[in-house]
């Protein structure tokens, strides 16, 4: 259907679904686009997953999730380096140009942010490089201040764009993701700095709805059912140039424990009416 044409179901928001239930949902719902997560794609089998897609005719938007980059300890340091390697690997074999970086949070009794942050420039120098070769962009992902302690210090475009920054675009850019921007009013202005220098890499969607669940992990809620205005969103980075894939990323209990088959349905629904 072209009224989908752009739209991504990411794995996550039906992660009940087994891999070929995702295919094979994607194929009866007209969904052409998929988000993969490295978990169940190693479940699966890297080469498998890769055979199934592709002959189903599908195209992965992006692989998730590289990143943690913030360890002190060389050790862990160099397991997180040798580890983002194997995700672009994985990313070139599944096909997609985009893996998606969580930066990561706070070293365990750290309080020094900046320290952290430039613990992610190093390891971006690292592997964006790497990342070229194989054909692969990397995309940081910026999530909100209430994750910045313990997933990801790199809380606003303006920090993601300024790590992004020091490498060419086609090595680093970012994930706009509306659950984890929409409340930061300088946004769409980061937005067409970013798409001025070609780096919006992938766009996702998640609305934010209230009360957050204990742990608060698992409170992004199906688009339509919360406070954020899609389309505004969808303007903004289309203004600044993007012409890619819209993924719909959802962690939430209450669509897990639905039939997946449904949730999916669904969500390629509501996409329709909140966005076009």
């Amino acid at each position: 259907m072209t009224e989908l044409a752009r739209f991504s179901i990411n794995q996550m928001t039906v992660k009940q679904l087994s891999m070929p239930e995702l295919v094979d949902s994607c194929r009866e719902s007209g969904v052409a686009n998929v988000g993969l997560w490295r978990e169940p794609v190693q479940t699966y089998g890297l080469e498998a997953t890769a055979k199934l897609v592709r002959d189903a005719g599908l195209t992965v938007t992006t692989l998730c999730r590289g990143g943690f980059f913030t360890a002190i300890d060389p050790r862990e340091r160099a397991e997180a380096l040798a580890d983002n390697r194997r995700a672009i690997d994985e990313a070139a074999t599944l096909g997609t140009d985009t893996l998606v970086l969580v930066s990561g949070g706070l070293p365990a009794g750290s309080k020094d942010l900046h320290g952290a942050r430039e613990r992610i420039a190093d390891a971006l120098a690292e592997l964006g490089p790497y990342a070229e070769e194989h054909g692969v962009r990397l995309a940081i992902e910026p999530l909100h201040p209430m994750y910045a302690s313990d997933r990801c210090v790199v809380s606003t475009l303006a920090q993601a764009l300024d790590l992004a920054e020091r490498f060419p675009a086609q090595q680093v850019g970012v994930t706009v993701d509306t659950y984890h921007i929409w409340w930061d009013d300088t946004a769409p202005a980061q937005i067409a700095r970013a798409g001025a220098s070609g780096r919006i890499h992938t766009f996702q969607l998640a609305d934010w709805t209230t009360p957050l669940p204990e742990g608060v992990l698992t409170g992004r809620g199906q688009i339509g059912d919360g406070a954020i205005d899609m389309r505004e969103w969808q303007r903004y980075v289309e203004d600044a140039g993007y012409t890619g894939a819209i993924e719909v990323e959802l962690f939430n209990d209450g669509l897990w424990a639905r039939d997946g088959r449904e949730v999916l349905a669904e969500t390629a629904a509501r996409f329709v009416e909140h966005t076009l």
